[in-house]
């Protein structure tokens, strides 16, 4: 099995994901999650929650820098969230790629669009862990 592939079988075996329910594509440097918005990702005022924002923000970037890395887990340090629109309904697709790489630090992008409009942006930057790439981790 390709490292992309291996990526992505851990990311959908993750247990969160039995919710969110996420697709997820990933090539050298980038990343594509999808997701369907349901009403149960809804807040209170009837959109789409932050917290899926976020997730699917990170996720996205955090694939890039990961894609790049085939022999330790990667972690995030630090991410920033601009959130530009509420989402009701639809495909949310997110969109990640690094922008800067050295040996121990990433830094990653990442944008949101639904139906082919912006609603979200994020970056952050991403640092190799003591943790080795492997089956601990749910790589295969």
């Amino acid at each position: 099995m390709s490292h992309f592939h291996a990526l992505e079988a851990m990311y959908l075996g993750g247990p969160v994901n039995q919710f969110f329910r996420p697709a997820i594509h990933i090539e050298g440097g980038s990343a594509e999650i999808r997701m369907i918005v349901r009403p149960d990702m809804h807040h209170a005022a009837h959109s789409a929650h932050g917290a899926i924002y976020f997730k699917m923000l990170d996720d996205a970037a955090f694939f890039a820098v990961q894609s790049l890395v085939t022999d330790s887990f990667v972690v995030t340090s630090q991410f920033t969230v601009y959130l530009l629109a509420p989402v009701v309904e639809g495909e949310m697709v997110a969109t990640g790629r690094v922008v800067h790489q050295s040996k121990r630090l990433f830094l990653a992008e990442s944008a949101i669009e639904v139906g082919g409009k912006t609603v979200a942006r994020g970056n952050g930057s991403f640092v190799r862990s003591a943790v080795k790439l492997d089956e601990r981790v749910g790589y295969r």
